[in-house]
């Protein structure tokens, strides 16, 4: 795993080799930043914006996120091995001027702080069997932590059929092996 593009550029990433963790495989994290980057349709640039990154993982979405211009990556994941994994690749990159760590579960987090900013992008990749991080939209929207330009991108299984489509509008999705990932919005009331 390494760094696609931007300033930090093939610089390699550290991640745990256990079955707990599914990190986001370079070919996607490079078609999501493709999508990201090259569609007009979104109205969210990735400089100088604000990222979190729910269920982190080892951080490879908010690490390239960094990469690429983004102001600032939170990071929020409760799994030991890859909050070790992360903050070894947050050392090694030298970023620690541009992430925030919270070693925390993604719901209790969104339901327990209070932000002085609000986020551009959120990127979501919870484990394939978890649906707690349905209860995040809700939260999400009581919260208002996203601009009004925001765009959250959500990593499930294809052909997932647990989402609460009364929430957001979906703008795009793509499928890459058993992945698909959605560009979605926040329904405003």
């Amino acid at each position: 795993m390494r760094i696609i593009r931007g300033r930090l550029k093939n610089k390699k990433l550290n991640f745990p080799i256990n079955l707990k963790t599914r990190p986001l495989k370079d070919r996607v994290r490079e078609n999501i930043f493709n999508i990201l980057e090259h569609s007009t349709s979104f109205g969210t640039d990735i400089k100088n914006s604000f990222v979190l990154d729910l269920y982190a993982g080892i951080g490879s979405f908010g690490l390239e996120s960094v990469s690429r211009g983004a102001k600032k990556s939170f990071f929020v994941e409760n799994n030991t091995e890859a909050l070790k994994n992360l903050k070894k690749n947050i050392d090694l990159l030298k970023l620690e001027n541009n992430v925030e760590v919270y070693s925390e579960n993604a719901l209790r987090f969104i339901e327990k702080y209070n932000f002085k900013f609000k986020f551009d992008i959120i990127f979501l990749d919870p484990p394939y069997k978890d649906k707690e991080f349905l209860s995040i939209f809700d939260n999400l929207k009581k919260k208002n932590i996203l601009k009004k330009e925001h765009l959250i991108i959500l990593h499930r299984e294809k052909k997932t059929t647990e989402l609460p489509l009364k929430l957001f509008n979906i703008l795009e999705s793509r499928i890459y092996g058993r992945s698909e990932i959605f560009f979605l919005k926040l329904l405003r009331d």
